[in-house]
């Protein structure tokens, strides 16, 4: 049974900083290439930023210079470094877990974590 469970998320000011992780299990981690979306209230799910199996990461436009994805895939666990927060980064956040090979191909999500920005 694949799970991947966030943490991290929670309520801080305009300009602070806040790590979330995903912790993943029931899928070879090594293997997979993990993201991070969010979705705020009225909005479609967007993604935030990504980070391939072979360690290539890629961020939207709106957080680049501010968040920072990484993976440390002996503890099977991606992370969001997101600094310098903004009221618009309001959203719930999810991990994503994805594999698109000849013979396995799979996207499974998180259940999410909220993280509010006051202004």
């Amino acid at each position: 049974q694949v799970q991947l469970v966030e943490s991290g998320g929670g309520l801080v000011q305009t300009g602070g900083s806040l790590r979330l992780s995903c912790a993943a299990s029931g899928i070879i981690f090594s293997l997979a290439g993990m993201g991070w979306y969010r979705q705020a209230p009225g909005k479609q799910r967007e993604l935030v930023a990504s980070i391939t199996r072979s360690g290539s990461t890629h961020y939207v436009d709106s957080v680049k210079g501010r968040f920072a994805i990484s993976r440390d895939n002996a503890k099977n666990t991606v992370y969001l470094q997101m600094n310098s927060l903004k009221p618009e980064d309001t959203a719930v956040y999810y991990c994503n877990a994805n594999r698109d090979d000849p013979h396995i191909r799979y996207a499974h999500w998180g259940q999410g974590t909220q993280v509010t920005v006051s202004s």
